[in-house]
C-alpha cells in the first residue's frame, strides 16, 4: 500500500481503488467531475445509510488525488448550483393518445434520433418521467439517449432508449464472462447498460420492441465509440420480473444469464437480499466478447 494515498471517509484508499479511479477518468474523458464522482460511488458502493451516493466526498477525494499528481481531472464546468434538481415539466403535447394499432411494415423506416439538442432532451425526459415505470433519473456515468421515430405518423415519436455505464458487479453476469477482479477492472468500460427502454403506451405494434432493440445495437456501438473513444463489446440490461417478462429481448437474441440477488446496487450491507430480483440479459457485440473481456491488457 502506498502510504501517501489519501483516505475516503476515514478508510485508507486501496491501490486497487486508485487503479479503478484512474481507469474511470481515462476511459470517460467526456464526463464532468460530478459525473465521475457519481460513477465511482456506484461502482464502489460508496453510499450513505439512506442509500444516497457520497458524491460530495468523492469529489473532494478526486481533487486531493489530482493535487498529489495521481490523476488528471477534466476542467471544471459552469453549471447549476450544487443541490439543485432537474424539474420535469409535463406538457399537453406529450399527453396520452388513443391506441394506434398498425403493422411494423407500415411504420418503416423506423430510426433512432440521437438526443443532442435541448428540446430533444426536454422531450425525452418528459416521456420517460411520465410513462416509464421508473420515471426519470439522471444516468450515472456515460450515457447515450435516443428518440424512436417513424416518418409515417404525427407525432412521429414512438418511444425512448438510453444506454449508460454498466453496473460494477453482478454475480451472474461476471460468471458468464469469466471475470476475476483484474479482468473486471481492466475491461468494465467495454460494457454498456440498456438502462431505459420505453415504447409509448398508445403504440401497440407487434414485433416493434425486438426490431428497435436490434436497430439500437447497430446504432449505439458506433455512437458510443464516437462519444467516448471506446467501442463496447457487451450490452447488459436488467428486467424487473415483477413488471415484465423480457420477451422482446429474447426475441432479439439476448442471452438470459440469471437473476440479480435483488438487493439493489446501493445495498452495501446486504439488508435487502431477494427484495427485488432482476433478470440479467446480455448481448455480445462481437463473437469473441468473453475472451476479450477477460484479457488483462
Amino acid at each position: 500500500m502506498n502510504k501517501d494515498l489519501p483516505s475516503f471517509c476515514g478508510q485508507p484508499l486501496k491501490a486497487t481503488q486508485l487503479d479503478l479511479i484512474r481507469d474511470c477518468v481515462s476511459s470517460y474523458p467526456g464526463l464532468s467531475r460530478e459525473e465521475l464522482a457519481a460513477t465511482l460511488c456506484e461502482w464502489m458502493a460508496w453510499c450513505r445509510p439512506n442509500g444516497r451516493l457520497k458524491t460530495r466526498e468523492c469529489r473532494d477525494l478526486l481533487q486531493q488525488l489530482q493535487s498529489q499528481g495521481l490523476i488528471s481531472l477534466p476542467a471544471l464546468r459552469a453549471g447549476r448550483p450544487r443541490g439543485t434538481t432537474t424539474t420535469i415539466a409535463h406538457t399537453t403535447q406529450e399527453e396520452s393518445r388513443a391506441p394506434a394499432q398498425e403493422t411494423l411494415a407500415a411504420l418503416q423506416p423506423i430510426r433512432l434520433r440521437r438526443v443532442e439538442q435541448p428540446d430533444e432532451g426536454r422531450q425525452w425526459r418528459e416521456l420517460i418521467d411520465r410513462y416509464h415505470y421508473l420515471g426519470y433519473r439522471t444516468a450515472f456515468g456515460a450515457s447515450v439517449r435516443y428518440l424512436i421515430e417513424t416518418p409515417h405518423r404525427q407525432p412521429a415519436v414512438l418511444g425512448c432508449l438510453q444506454f449508460s455505464s454498466a453496473a460494477w458487479r453482478m454475480k451472474a453476469r461476471d460468471h458468464w464472462i469469466g471475470w476475476d477482479e483484474d479482468g473486471r477492472q481492466a475491461n468494465l468500460p467495454r460494457l454498456i447498460n440498456n438502462s431505459r427502454f420505453l415504447l409509448l403506451p398508445w403504440v401497440q405494434i407487434p414485433n416493434l420492441a425486438s426490431h428497435v432493440l436490434s436497430l439500437a445495437l447497430r446504432t449505439v456501438t458506433q455512437d458510443w465509440e464516437n462519444q467516448y473513444g471506446l467501442r463496447p463489446w457487451l450490452v447488459e440490461t436488467l428486467v424487473d420480473i415483477q413488471h415484465y417478462s423480457g420477451h422482446c429481448y429474447r426475441a432479439a437474441n439476448w442471452l438470459d444469464v440469471g437473476l440479480t440477488t435483488g438487493r439493489g446496487r446501493q445495498d452495501r450491507d446486504h439488508l435487502r437480499h431477494g427484495a427485488s430480483p432482476k433478470r440479467i440479459l446480455l448481448y455480445p457485440l462481437r463473437a469473441d466478447a468473453r475472451h476479450m473481456l477477460c484479457k488483462k491488457s
